[in-house]
């Protein structure tokens, strides 16, 4: 009971704290320049939150390592534009193929306006989820009977087949091949302006933050579920969990299509946020990025992959972005200060980190258990004095 009670104390603190931090967004992005790097930095970082936390339900919670995320969000990225590209703009994106396959954009089909784009984002962000989910589900049934490094390499070929698929000419008329898509609603397409087109409450950063709390939050639920400890279970000894009688087969896949699906929706999110989805932009440097971020964030640990998806993005976008420019102090130039040091420090800073914080920054912690050993502590102290 008392256990119970903590976790709901720790629950609502940390729900506390995400609703601080959105009306914090909110303030700010109404306050000072929208074009200041933070908002580029919060926009990407609530992104990759959504995808790392994703990841770590799979390698982290339920102990497959998975290399396919890249595919996913690839799949995710082009559902959702493909479905929100407007009618009218079809033919100038789809120009080489003499117009576009799809003749609807579901925006449009909800009314227009900004009930229709709501409403048309939404759902095409969750159809982007279920098409990575369906094909996780495919793809699993042989690739989930692979263990370890054999599942890595696996579903890390499945990202490359999936993006050389995509740019295939023949479907060119849905894909639009190997060229960009565009034009279809943003973060920017949030914002909310007056008659004369002025913008007077800004939500372009507000808006993804508020989807990948959303997001996690309900992974979170899951996490905590009968479901997530049956996951935590396989992670230990699949031999022990079977005997207990959790089909492996089931959870394992089970797992993986919920792990693709919010991929999916991080997909879209993030082709919302590159204003613009193409093949050639979901590499495997991609996954490898998430996949630091967890190991960084630590192994099995949600809040962990969100503070590492902040500081990752932050420190190789914004932060660090002043090594590569040359400087002077008088006549004397700084030495090594060029384009691509920044790269440099940064792997250097990550390679610190991982020798420091061999089982990441939050190791298996959550927000809630961190508040929760800070809190007796400090009643530790209280009693000693």
């Amino acid at each position: 009971m008392l256990q119970k009670k903590q976790n709901k104390s720790g629950m609502i603190a940390v729900m506390g704290l995400t609703l601080m931090l959105l009306v914090l967004v909110l303030v700010l992005e109404n306050t000072i320049k929208p074009t200041h790097m933070i908002f580029i930095v919060l926009k990407k970082s609530a992104v990759y939150a959504l995808v790392a936390s994703s990841m770590n339900l799979l390698n982290g919670f339920t102990g497959l390592f998975s290399l396919g995320q890249a595919g996913f969000m690839l799949l995710g990225a082009y559902t959702y534009s493909i479905l929100t590209i407007p009618v009218e703009s079809r033919e100038s994106v789809y120009y080489i193929y003499g117009g576009s396959a799809i003749k609807f954009s579901l925006p449009e089909l909800f009314g227009g306006g900004v009930v229709g784009l709501v409403l048309g984002v939404l759902v095409a962000l969750i159809l982007g989820g279920c098409v990575a989910a369906l094909v996780a589900w495919l793809i699993g049934l042989p690739v989930l009977r692979l263990k370890s490094d054999y599942l890595a390499i696996a579903t890390l070929g499945f990202g490359e087949i999936i993006r050389a698929v995509f740019q295939w000419d023949k479907l060119g008329p849905v894909t639009n091949g190997a060229n960009a898509l565009k034009s279809f609603p943003t973060f920017s397409s949030f914002n909310i302006e007056n008659a004369d087109g002025q913008v007077v409450l800004r939500l372009s950063a507000f808006v993804p933050l508020l989807l990948a709390a959303v997001c996690i939050g309900i992974l979170l639920l899951l996490i905590n579920s009968s479901y997530g400890r049956a996951f935590k279970a396989i992670r230990e000894d699949e031999i022990a969990a079977e005997a207990m009688g959790i089909n492996l087969a089931k959870h394992k896949r089970l797992a993986f299509c919920i792990s693709s699906f919010f991929t999916g929706v991080g997909g879209g999110m993030f082709a919302m946020f590159a204003n613009q989805a193409q093949a050639k932009n979901f590499v495997t440097s991609m996954t490898y990025e998430i996949l630091l971020i967890v190991v960084i964030g630590g192994i099995g640990s949600i809040s962990g992959s969100c503070i590492a998806s902040f500081l990752y993005v932050a420190a190789s976008e914004w932060w660090l972005r002043f090594l590569d420019s040359e400087a002077y102090i008088g006549n004397f130039q700084v030495p090594l200060l060029r384009t691509g040091f920044r790269m440099v420090v940064f792997s250097v800073i990550i390679m610190i980190v991982v020798l420091f914080f061999r089982r990441g920054l939050m190791g298996d912690k959550e927000l809630p258990d961190l508040l929760r050993m800070l809190r007796s502590r400090g009643k530790r102290k209280e009693a000693a004095q």
